[in-house]
């Protein structure tokens, strides 16, 4: 095997850890519920502080190993995630698994920027690397889809902790292979670090979060909660007047002229707030509704979980040899046919149609993943790959902790049962996969590419 290859696997395997601990939380989030006492807002929670502080990093840790050794922050990463994964399995109480969370999560954002940036200037033949980004992503659909299968096996044989310690070899192995395999390498030109921008970074993601998780129970006109949300405008409103001023920003909004960045950015957003939203909701439908034990409901999963794997490879080809257009719209149309049945969801829906929309939203999120990622970083110059890379990895965490935080909101403010409440989360999924359907035509394709800034 080419050394190249081995550096790729290396990489796609920390990776895999990182994206199978977006999804494999849900399926132990009844237990959770159970054993330490937590409310609707506490099990958001136990998934929005990784994707928040996760989103949150990915940036300032591309720009940092720029500046101080790719190879050296990869290492960092992979230890600090692996310790947090240890300390979550040890959490006694659910404001300490919280805080293991987000360690896991400063590790993890580590990982998947800076593995980025190996593979961009490991591949530099230009058919090689849209291949080895095809594998990349890939490997994120794979993650996401093995996550509930898996951790219904581990919480069924186990308990729910043991949804963590499968992260600890994986994590040792990958840090040990990097040491002996991964060349250290650094940009000539290294980005400056800008503090200030993080703190805004934070501040935005974290109060608009937190005001939509609470706002049920506080009252969304509640001072509290009202002020969270100005603090998010106030953020908003710094983050685009102080960012363009500075010489290297941590955000490039100029990025953001070319349209199919853009469009990659919020297609991300809409893919992955869709997975959350249908994982979150399909969790505690089926062990609260209907009753199925983790490892029972982590089965029913199997189909999306097949259809992604199998077919989330078949998307990095098509990518290579027909571009991103095709997948992408592929995966809108598979959003929205297999959410809408699920806008009528009871607790005596047939299991046959259940499966039947397992397969069409597992085959929709198969072929989303890797023209996000081609799409990020094919119009910008091979230095900058990976600080694209980053900001479209910042776009899918983003969407993936609105979509806990809007849905679960939605859902919390109900007072129907579960099966009648989440309606109007499906109805939301639904939407988001209209709105990959439609940015992917209107943001993709010749004219769009011919709008692509060069620097």
């Amino acid at each position: 095997m080419p050394r190249r290859y081995l550096i790729l696997a290396i990489c796609c395997s920390s990776l895999f850890i990182v994206g199978m601990d977006n999804t494999i939380v849900n399926i132990a989030l009844p237990s959770l519920q159970d054993d330490l006492g937590a409310s609707l807002s506490g099990l958001q929670w136990t998934i929005d502080a990784y994707t928040l502080v996760l989103a949150s990093l990915l940036v300032l840790a591309g720009s940092t190993a720029d500046r101080i050794g790719r190879r050296r922050v990869f290492q960092t990463g992979l230890a600090l995630f692996t310790a947090g994964s240890l300390l979550c399995s040890l959490a006694p109480s659910l404001g300490w698994l919280i805080a293991f969370r987000m360690i896991q999560a400063i590790g993890g954002s580590m990982l998947n920027p800076v593995a980025m940036s190996i593979i961009t200037n490991t591949f530099t033949d230009a058919k090689e690397r849209a291949r080895a980004i095809g594998v990349w992503g890939a490997v994120v659909g794979v993650s996401l889809a093995i996550g509930p299968v898996l951790g219904g096996f581990l919480v069924h044989a186990l308990d729910w902790r043991a949804i963590f310690w499968v992260n600890v070899p994986v994590g040792v192995a990958a840090f040990l292979l990097a040491w002996r395999f991964v060349p250290e390498s650094r940009a000539p030109h290294p980005r400056r670090l800008d503090p200030v921008g993080q703190v805004i970074v934070f501040v935005l993601l974290g109060s608009v979060t937190y005001g939509i998780i609470e706002g049920p129970s506080s009252g969304f006109t509640s001072p509290e909660i009202l002020g969270c949300f100005l603090l998010g405008a106030a953020a908003l409103a710094a983050l685009l007047i102080y960012e363009p001023r500075r010489e290297e920003p941590l955000i490039e909004l100029r990025f953001f002229r070319s349209v199919p960045f853009s469009g990659a950015t919020l297609i991300a957003v809409s893919a992955f707030g869709s997975l959350a939203g249908f994982l979150f909701l399909n969790t505690l439908y089926l062990q609260d509704t209907r009753g199925l034990s983790a490892l029972h409901a982590g089965l029913y999963t199997l189909p999306f979980a097949a259809m992604t794997v199998v077919f989330s490879p078949l998307s990095g080809r098509i990518v290579g040899s027909r571009g991103t257009r095709l997948p992408l719209v592929l995966a809108g149309v598979a959003f929205i046919a297999g959410i809408l049945p699920l806008t009528q969801l009871t607790a005596d829906t047939p299991v046959w149609l259940l499966f039947a929309c397992y397969v069409v939203f597992g085959f929709g999120f198969a072929m989303v993943n890797s023209p996000i990622t081609q799409t990020a970083v094919s119009g910008m110059p091979r230095e900058q790959a990976g600080v694209a890379a980053a900001i479209a990895s910042t776009s899918r965490q983003v969407g993936t902790s609105l979509g806990v935080a809007v849905i679960g909101a939605v859902v919390a403010g109900s007072t129907a049962d579960f099966a009648e409440a989440s309606h109007a989360g499906w109805w939301i999924i639904v939407g988001l996969g209209t709105a990959v359907l439609l940015l992917a035509l209107l943001t993709t394709g010749r004219w769009a590419r011919s709008t692509t800034p060069t620097g």
